[in-house]
């Protein structure tokens, strides 16, 4: 194998491709590699942990045919270091040769035939708007579990929702749903759970990219967004019946704008350490946010908002009431609850479209 690339590109391809390279321990050796396949003047890299593979396709100057695989890190590291321009890698044996300005790397290869044969989901396949996509999976993604000991949690439910698309995670802490209306993908009452991780990878690749085509398999779905395919393992199991979660009525509402908020909760969850609540208490024409750590001091912040209802205090995780907020699109926000130990709803004033449960901290 013999080609040249621009080492930004290289660099590009096999950061990307790298991700999905295992880092757990007791893997098998081979998955700590990148296989690079060579065809005229197509590159592939692939990566896999045989749950997450990605494959990035690039444009070469290619001289000789080949397939090899290549240490990931290892690789990417040397290719990172070499000067601006373009970088040489060719195979003599069972090494691979990377040369760039005046800098000559030797790399010991990995037998490519112990690489794994991947494939992909074979089935139809639909196109979907790019930034409407990323900006949902960017909203629910968050509130996925990142327990492994609870799987079903840690994925993403994918659900035909009227004429569109629903988005759901829960890691049984907080709830996030976000409807894409008029994204045709599943058939009524089908769903499928991809694993939060795949997604988030998806989320990175998808940038400033214009559209997306998503292949859903029996048992893997795949994303392809430009040169770029991200196949997953579907999770095996049943979500949580969610809807049972989302009250119906709530009689308590706060309505604040949200960025003023945002910067509240920020300012005063800075004395709230070690698992301390962010306190709110709500009343008419204002709500008052509290914390205090014992033995380290006390933060209070009060804004002006709408309140009906009764005057309440309910507590929250900081780190979750700030992650609600920031993913909860519009100026206006409002915030809606039963009681102190209910479920909290946080929601847009101006987008129907998202909405974010969250459990309360009991507080004595």
């Amino acid at each position: 194998m013999k080609f040249r690339c621009e080492r930004d590109v290289l660099v590009d391809g096999l950061a990307t491709a790298g991700r999905a390279v295992s880092s757990r321990g007791g893997a098998l050796p081979v998955l700590s590699g990148l296989r690079v396949h060579l065809e005229g003047d197509q590159l592939r890299l692939t990566g896999s942990d045989l749950d997450l593979t990605i494959t990035v396709d690039l444009m070469v100057a290619g001289d000789t045919d080949g397939e090899i695989v290549i240490p990931a890190k290892l690789a990417l590291d040397i290719v990172k270091a070499l000067e601006p321009g373009a970088v040489l890698i060719e195979t003599e044996g069972d090494e691979a040769k990377i040369s760039g300005g005046r800098s000559e790397f030797s790399v010991n290869l990995i037998p490519a035939e112990e690489f794994p044969q991947l494939s992909a989901p074979a089935a139809d396949s639909v196109t979907l708007s790019a930034a409407e996509f990323s900006e949902g999976l960017r909203q629910v993604v968050s509130a996925a579990s990142t327990d492994d000991s609870r799987p079903i949690l840690t994925g993403v439910l994918l659900a035909a929702e009227g004429t569109g698309l629903r988005l759901v995670s829960t890691d049984s802490y907080r709830l996030a749903v976000r409807d894409l209306p008029g994204a045709t993908v599943l058939d009524e009452g089908q769903t499928v759970l991809v694993p939060s991780r795949a997604l988030n990878e998806v989320v990175r690749a998808l940038g400033s990219a214009d559209s997306l085509t998503l292949v859903l398999g029996e048992r893997e779905a795949s994303f392809v967004i430009d040169g770029i395919r991200l196949t997953t393992r579907l999770i095996d199991g049943d979500f949580p019946n969610y809807r049972g979660l989302i009250p119906q009525s709530q009689p308590n509402r706060l309505t604040i704008g949200r960025a003023p908020l945002i910067d509240a909760v920020r300012r005063v969850k800075l004395m709230a350490r070690e698992a301390t609540p962010v306190r709110l208490t709500m009343r008419d024409g204002s709500v008052e946010l509290v914390a205090i750590t014992q033995d380290i001091g006390q933060a209070h912040e009060e804004l002006d908002a709408t309140y009906t209802g009764t005057e309440l205090t309910v507590a929250f995780n900081p780190e979750y009431l700030l992650t609600g907020l920031e993913v909860t699109p519009g100026d206006e926000i409002s915030l809606e609850t039963v009681d102190s130990l209910k479920p909290a709803l946080l929601r847009s004033t101006e987008n129907a479209n998202f909405l974010y449960l969250l459990m309360p901290v009991r507080v004595s």
